[in-house]
C-alpha cells in the first residue's frame, strides 16, 4: 500500500469534510422537485471541477440521472449511487438539525450522509486523490447517480436499456457496504428482487349491518381463504409452479455460508422472538435469509378496525404483499403464477394490483471486481472481510449490472450505528477517510490488465 495515498488524504481531511458537509446541507428529499434539482446541479458542478465530462440523462416526470466519465484505459469501472434521501421526520428525535451537518464524537450527523452522499463523495475524492498522487486515471471511471432510489427507482430499468452501451463496464461499484457490528468490513454481491402488490376483494356496494352475513359475501373472508392457499403451516410457499423457478445455489455460494459469521441468538434477543421459523439453526436461517424467496403479508385492511365496536359486514378488503425474489424468479412471473393459482381455486374475483418491482441480482464471487475488492480490503483494513453472496433486501442492481452482463460489489462507508433512514443518521469520519484510501488502491489494482 502506497503511503503517499494516506498522507494525501490526511492532508486534505478538512477540505474533504467541508465538501461532504456542503453536499449534505442540500435537502434533496425524494420527490421534492426544487431540492433535487439543486442537488443535481451541485453534483454536475462538483464533478466538472473533478475533471469529469458530465451530462444529464433526463427522466420523464422525475429528477435527472447525473452521468459523468473520467480517465482512459483498457478497463472501465461503473459507480452507482443516488442523490435523493429519505425524509427527516420525526424532526424532534434529531439531536441536531438533519440538514445542518454536525460533527461530534468523531461522527458526522446529517440526513443522507450514509445513504448515499458519503459514498459518492468518497468516490469523487478518490479520483481526485489518485490524480494528485499518480497522474491520469488508469481506467475509465463512470458515475451513474440517480435521484429516485428512495422511491424504488421507477425509471431506472428502461433508462439503463436505452444507455446500455455507455453503461457496460468491466465491473460495478454499488452503494452501501461497510463495517458490521463486529467491525468486520463486509461486502454484498447481490440483492433479492421484489414484487410488491395488493390483493383486493369486493362484496356489496356498501358496508352492511353484520346481520346480513349469512347471505352476503364477506370480502375479508375471501382474502383470508385466498391467502391460506399461498403458504402451508410450515411456512413454505405453495403457489403452483413457484418453486420450480427458484435457481439452486451453487457449491461456491453454499461454501460462503460457512465463512459468514451469524449470531442467531443475538438477533432473536434483539427482536424478542424465542426461535426462528420452524426452530431452524443459525446456518439454515442464514441460508434462507440470503437465498430463499419470500411471501410476506405487509398489511391487511377491511371493515372497522378502530377501538370500540361496530358490527359491520365490509364491502371491500385489501391486503398488501411483498415477494422477495431470487434469480430466475422474475417479478412478471410472480404475477402470472399468482393469477393462475388463484383462478384455479375459484378466486377469479380477487384483483391483483402490482405496485412496484425489481429483479434479483447476484454477482459471480470469482469475478475480477469481487476478487480485487476483497484483496484490497485485506490490505487497507487489515483483516479478512466478510462476503455475502446476496442480501435479503432489494435494490435496482439488476438493470445496471447483471442485466448488462456486469458483476457488482457493494463498497461504502456504513457501520452498525449509522441509523440509516432514522433520526441521527451518521457516519464515522475515520471510515470515510479510509474509504477514500481504499478506493484509490482499488482503482489502481483493478486497472491492471
Amino acid at each position: 500500500m502506497d503511503e503517499r495515498i494516506r498522507q494525501y488524504v490526511n492532508e486534505h481531511r478538512n477540505e474533504f469534510l467541508a465538501e461532504l458537509m456542503e453536499a449534505c446541507r442540500i435537502p434533496s428529499v425524494s420527490e421534492q422537485e426544487e431540492p433535487l434539482a439543486e442537488m443535481a446541479a451541485w453534483l454536475q458542478a462538483r464533478l466538472e471541477r473533478a475533471g469529469c465530462d458530465v451530462t444529464y440523462w433526463p427522466v420523464e416526470d422525475g429528477p435527472p440521472i447525473v452521468w459523468a466519465e473520467a480517465g482512459e484505459g483498457e478497463r472501465s469501472l461503473l459507480s452507482y449511487s443516488h442523490y435523493d434521501v429519505q425524509p427527516a421526520d420525526p424532526l424532534e428525535l434529531w439531536d441536531s438539525p438533519p440538514f445542518e451537518p454536525t460533527v461530534r464524537e468523531g461522527k458526522l450527523f446529517a440526513r443522507g450522509v450514509s445513504d448515499d452522499k458519503g459514498d459518492f463523495m468518497a468516490r469523487i475524492h478518490a479520483i481526485e486523490t489518485y490524480r494528485a498522487v499518480y497522474g491520469d486515471l488508469p481506467l475509465r471511471f463512470k458515475f451513474f447517480i440517480e435521484g429516485e432510489e428512495e422511491v424504488g427507482s421507477p425509471h431506472l430499468a428502461p433508462l439503463a436499456q436505452a444507455h446500455a452501451d455507455e453503461l457496460r463496464s468491466d465491473g460495478c461499484l454499488w452503494e452501501s457496504g461497510g463495517f458490521d457490528a463486529n467491525e468486520r468490513y463486509t461486502f454484498y454481491l447481490g440483492v433479492k428482487g421484489i414484487q410488491y402488490l395488493e390483493l383486493r376483494a369486493r362484496g356489496a356496494n356498501t358496508d352492511l349491518h353484520s346481520a346480513y352475513a349469512p347471505i352476503v359475501p364477506n370480502p375479508a373472508w375471501r382474502l383470508v381463504w385466498a391467502l391460506n392457499t399461498l403458504k402451508d403451516p410450515d411456512d413454505r410457499i405453495i403457489i403452483d409452479g413457484f418453486q420450480e423457478h427458484v435457481r439452486a445455489i451453487t457449491p461456491v455460494e453454499e461454501a460462503y455460508l460457512d465463512a459468514i459469521p451469524f449470531d442467531g441468538d443475538k438477533l432473536k434477543a434483539a427482536w424478542g422472538v424465542s426461535e426462528f421459523i420452524g426452530g431452524i439453526d443459525d446456518r439454515e436461517a442464514l441460508k434462507r435469509f440470503l437465498y430463499s424467496p419470500t411471501c410476506t403479508i405487509c398489511g391487511f385492511r377491511s371493515g372497522f378496525i378502530e377501538e370500540g365496536q361496530k358490527t359491520v359486514l365490509p364491502s371491500e378488503a385489501s391486503v398488501k404483499l411483498d415477494f422477495r425474489l431470487v434469480p430466475d424468479l422474475t417479478a412478471d412471473l410472480v404475477i402470472q403464477l399468482l393469477r393462475a393459482h388463484l383462478d384455479r381455486r375459484g378466486f377469479t374475483d380477487i384483483e391483483i394490483i402490482p405496485r412496484s418491482a425489481m429483479e434479483a441480482a447476484r454477482s459471480n464471487p470469482e469475478a475480477r471486481i469481487v476478487q480485487t475488492a476483497v484483496e484490497v480490503a485485506r490490505e487497507v483494513y487489515g483483516h479478512e472481510p466478510v462476503v455475502y453472496p446476496s442480501h435479503g433486501g432489494s435494490g435496482p442492481m439488476y438493470p445496471l449490472a447483471q442485466g448488462l452482463g456486469m458483476d457488482a460489489v457493494t463498497v461504502g462507508v456504513i457501520y452498525s450505528g449509522v441509523n440509516m433512514h432514522a433520526p441521527n443518521e451518521n457516519i464515522r469520519l475515520e471510515d470515510y477517510f479510509r474509504n477514500i484510501v481504499y478506493l484509490v488502491e482499488l482503482i489502481r489494482r483493478f486497472a491492471q490488465v
